[in-house]
């Protein structure tokens, strides 16, 4: 699922331009040579960050909170991904809101644990879909990564860049 999400980046640069109808969405994804599973997967997936896009936070921590990871989070997101959404906070890239989008869609993929490769994307996606400005060092760093994180086939399209 995760090189569809890449193809979907790479294809419609703004999250706007990607079709909001799922079915046109589909029907363009399985001409693209998708298969159709994943298509139906990725689409449940977009449509979760929709959601919770749109989804207003209540309460978000202080400056001086720091985020306590429960053991679900744990399992499926190592210490790489941890390290990594730190990072981007500590950056100023992420706030807590997108932090803890980041986290929901993460726990939201199919399998057990992430890679970080696989977790760079959905970092991606999220701030496509909020449309969030990105330093192009960060952008470049959301894109790129060691080929060994990533599957054969998911590495071909974020090795383009």
């Amino acid at each position: 699922m995760i090189d569809i999400l890449v193809y979907l980046f790479e294809t419609y640069g703004y999250a706007d331009a990607c079709p909001a109808e799922p079915d046109q969405l589909h029907r363009k994804l399985t001409a693209a040579g998708f298969e159709e599973g994943e298509v139906d997967s990725a689409i449940e997936w977009l449509e979760g960050l929709r959601t919770t896009a749109t989804v207003t936070v209540a309460a978000l921590p202080g400056q001086q909170s720091f985020r306590i990871y429960s053991d679900e989070e744990c399992h499926r997101l190592d210490a790489s991904c941890r390290g990594f959404l730190h990072f981007l906070e500590t950056a100023g890239v992420l706030d807590a809101g997108r932090r803890e989008m980041i986290i929901e869609r993460a726990l939201a993929m199919p399998g057990e644990e992430i890679s970080l490769g696989s977790f760079k994307v959905i970092v991606l996606m999220v701030m496509w879909q909020q449309q969030a400005s990105m330093d192009t060092l960060i952008l470049e760093e959301l894109l790129t990564d060691e080929a060994d994180e990533f599957d054969d086939e998911d590495s071909e399209y974020l090795l383009v860049h």
